[in-house]
């Protein structure tokens, strides 16, 4: 645990972290890229644009600040952080270059504010942080389904929707000395869970990892897992462009193993008393799709409300498979909000949903934004609202 003294100066800086904070990992992310350009192979580009891994980091740094003491407050957001590192496989190495620059860049946007005092106490709070960070990723890399990422090869490529393409691989096992064969029906998925893929496209100079969700927890004919176009709002996703026009079946493509802590409560699947919320929008039914059908098939009796938004009916991703899922189940009641049809889903329809509710929601930043504020609006307690966003989830957080 750090020292009294370093708590109190670090937590001193708070006020300051709360003005600067993205200011300074803005500068983090500038000056590490430019020492190390090979790291822009593990970080989303996409993210760094628009913002919001800068974002995500800076609530995390402030969180830690905040709770120096304390850090094992943290552990549901740290969990979740160190989920993505281990699927990027992201190593203990790495985390001193990351100290190295996250400290610089705060003398360099404090300047002579950060004194030796302030500079001294963060080092040796960074160096608590990462351990934790460290030890906890530690434990994942030992329980992981395989080692780094293994070759796959499509079986299988459908459209799930106008700008959706659903996946399934399966293992090349080679039995090559070196090798690692990975037996399907040993895999233990989670439904929630999500894959990440590395790729080398065409038209950039790193290579590019993306995660994408699990549309299904069954391992039957492969690993399943969806992807949507993403060309919105004049930009152009590099990795999701390259997987819709470049990669066919037959075509061999990298993954690491599953990841993630997004899942079903499984103190209350087999519970009816509590019904089932599980709400989406977009290529956010993924995830949400998985667990509609480990719930079913754990216990169909319990009541499920089943929410999805979309453009519209083009763009409406699995609705054969979800209404087949649906059919299978007692109790449902199913709401499908299509934007282009003036069907927004906002606080008026969270007003209905029934009190309490185990709720799942998953989809686009501004969408969770909107959800999840809603939700805590309407009483829905923190522990009864889980939800997975495409983006960096810190970003989301209240410090």
């Amino acid at each position: 645990m750090a020292s009294p003294k370093t708590i109190e100066i670090v937590k001193a800086t708070v006020p300051v972290l709360e003005e600067h904070g993205t200011a300074i990992t803005t500068v983090f992310y500038q000056n590490m890229f430019e020492e190390h350009p090979e790291l822009l192979d593990i970080f989303n580009e996409t993210n760094q644009k628009l913002g919001r891994q800068q974002t995500a980091l800076a609530t995390t740094v402030l969180a830690a600040a905040k709770h120096l003491e304390n850090l094992a407050i943290l552990l549901p957001q740290v969990t979740q952080i160190s989920h993505k590192h281990r699927a990027l496989q992201i190593l203990p190495e790495h985390y001193p270059i990351v100290g190295k620059h996250l400290l610089g860049a705060i003398k360099e946007v404090l300047g002579e504010a950060a004194n030796d005092d302030i500079i001294d106490a963060w080092t040796e709070a960074y160096d608590e942080i990462a351990d934790v960070f460290i030890q906890l990723e530690k434990n994942m890399y030992e329980q992981e389904m395989w080692e780094g990422f293994a070759p796959f090869k499509v079986v299988e490529k459908t459209a799930a929707a106008t700008d959706i393409a659903a996946f399934t691989v399966v293992p090349v096992n080679n039995n090559a000395k070196n090798s690692q064969d990975i037996d399907l029906s040993k895999l233990n998925l989670t439904a929630g869970q999500y894959i990440t893929v590395k790729t080398d496209p065409k038209d950039s100079d790193h290579l590019a990892l993306r995660h994408y969700s699990l549309y299904s927890a069954d391992t039957d004919k492969g690993i399943q897992f969806a992807v949507r176009r993403d060309n919105r709002n004049a930009h152009y996703g590099l990795v999701s462009n390259y997987l819709h026009d470049e990669v066919e079946v037959g075509d061999t493509i990298l993954l690491s193993a599953p990841a993630g802590d997004f899942a079903l409560n499984q103190d209350l699947v087999q519970q009816n008393d509590i019904p089932l919320v599980l709400m989406s929008a977009g290529v956010g039914v993924t995830p949400i799709l998985s667990m509609l059908e480990a719930q079913v098939i754990a216990n169909p009796e319990r009541p499920i409300i089943w929410v999805y938004a979309c453009q519209n009916e083009e763009h409406h991703a699995f609705d054969a498979k979800v209404d087949k899922i649906l059919e299978t189940a007692a109790n449902v009641n199913k709401n499908i909000f299509y934007f282009d049809a003036g069907q927004i889903l906002d606080e008026r329809y969270l007003a209905t949903l029934p009190e309490p509710a185990d709720i799942y929601v998953c989809g686009s930043m501004p969408f969770m934004e909107s959800m999840i504020d809603g939700l805590m609006k309407l009483n829905h307690g923190v522990d009864n609202v889980h939800y997975e966003p495409f983006g960096p989830k810190m970003s989301l957080e209240l410090a």
